[in-house]
């Protein structure tokens, strides 16, 4: 089967290329940019440019369109939010192309990325969540304040929205106050960048990720990991994790709520798991997952697992996977050094990594450790992170 991956700039994009060109399909690499390190893995069919989701979305869908012509039956794959909500919308453009998707209905996948209808469904469904209020003025952050119990942690309520111009853009990261000051401040800044802000009480704890291939509700493959190591030590994608069996309350969260959303394809459920043993529930990603390799290596090959559903209609689960398996992403790992090195961002009330554990912790060797994008067989990409790492801050430092 010919499929289109697309965000090739993404670590999913590269554990995809490798474990679907390795099934026998021809993965062709898009990015927005003239080249991505997933296309430069020895197991790409080659690459192309589109135009970029977040400035022009009308003419990426026209170029995701015109490359899917080119053969009846391409599967399509987005690997962010921002590309999968654009297909999703406008996935009509695509049938008519004659090309696969796995996803869910679109209305389905709006109520996954509202951090508000998730955080809802999830209580709903009798499962801890943290205190939660969302606000979209100050006034109703006034009001806020003289509920909450501070510390307390401010999110977008999505991650990606439409601009008033139509295109899509990325709505930051958390921002986090010890007291009612703080916390006008922070939504004042947030507020430039979305339209509609969640207020939670901080949770202290580890954090866990459950996934799954679903089709319709019901679950094919699953797979979980624990974080050891955040790319942002405040909270963010993981840069070290260990694959685990999850407990029954998580497992049972998760399949609870994908049920109701009678999702279909690949979700990510993320849970903090407080002192006391008890998972709270943060957030789904309704797409494929940065730390996608571990869950290959592992031995639950979600790609592979997803085009043949797409091809045939449905797959069997597999067996269990290895427990105790840990995979590393080398450029997040150096990213979360710096921002240890940094220091604790202001208003962050958790408990933050000193300087020299951390900076030890990395330089020593754990025997079996795999990595998200290097390769023996296939460098190209690992080389093309750090040049894409040196090319951003480059970026950052000369603005």
């Amino acid at each position: 089967m010919r499929i289109l991956v697309l965000d090739g700039d993404q670590n999913q994009a590269v554990a995809c290329v490798r474990s679907l060109a390795r099934q026998g399909h021809v993965v062709r690499i898009g990015e927005s940019r003239p080249w991505s390190k997933a296309g430069w893995s020895r197991y790409s069919s080659g690459s192309f440019q589109y135009a970029s989701p977040q400035t022009d979305p009308q003419r990426f869908l026209s170029d995701i369109v015109a490359e899917a012509e080119k053969e009846s039956g391409t599967l399509v794959l987005p690997m962010t939010e921002a590309s999968t909500l654009l297909i999703s919308d406008r996935r009509e453009h695509l049938v008519g192309a004659g090309a696969r998707f796995v996803l869910p209905s679109h209305a389905d996948l709006i109520r996954a990325v509202d951090k508000s209808q998730t955080t809802d469904l999830a209580q709903s469904l009798g499962f801890a969540i943290p205190k939660t209020f969302s606000a979209s003025n100050a006034d109703e952050v006034c009001e806020i304040s003289g509920q909450i119990q501070f510390p307390a942690v401010l999110k977008p309520r999505t991650s990606q929205e439409h601009s008033s111009q139509g295109a899509m853009r990325a709505t930051g990261r958390p921002r986090y106050a010890r007291d009612a000051n703080e916390l006008m401040q922070a939504f004042l800044e947030m507020r430039r960048h979305c339209s509609a802000v969640l207020v939670q009480e901080f949770v202290e704890g580890s954090g866990t990720g459950y996934f799954a291939l679903v089709n319709h509700g019901e679950v094919r493959a699953e797979f979980a990991h624990r974080r050891i190591r955040d790319v942002h030590p405040t909270g963010s994608g993981s840069a070290l994790r260990e694959s685990i069996v999850p407990t029954a309350q998580i497992r049972e969260a998760s399949l609870a709520m994908l049920r109701a959303l009678n999702w279909h394809g690949v979700a990510m459920i993320e849970f903090r798991v407080r002192a006391d043993g008890v998972p709270v529930f943060l957030e789904i990603n309704g797409r494929f997952w940065h730390s996608l390799p571990l869950a290959c290596y592992a031995g639950v090959d979600f790609p592979a697992l997803l085009a043949q559903m797409a091809e045939f209609g449905d797959v069997d689960p597999p067996p269990s996977y290895k427990v105790g398996l840990r995979c590393r992403w080398l450029v997040g790992d150096f990213r979360h050094l710096l921002e240890v090195w940094r220091g604790r961002p202001p208003g962050y009330p958790g408990t933050f990594p000193r300087r020299l554990p951390t900076l030890l912790a990395e330089l020593t060797p754990r025997l079996g450790t795999l990595h998200d994008n290097f390769m023996w067989q296939d460098p190209l990409p690992e080389l093309g992170d750090w040049i894409r790492f040196v090319q951003q801050v480059w970026g950052r430092n000369s603005q």
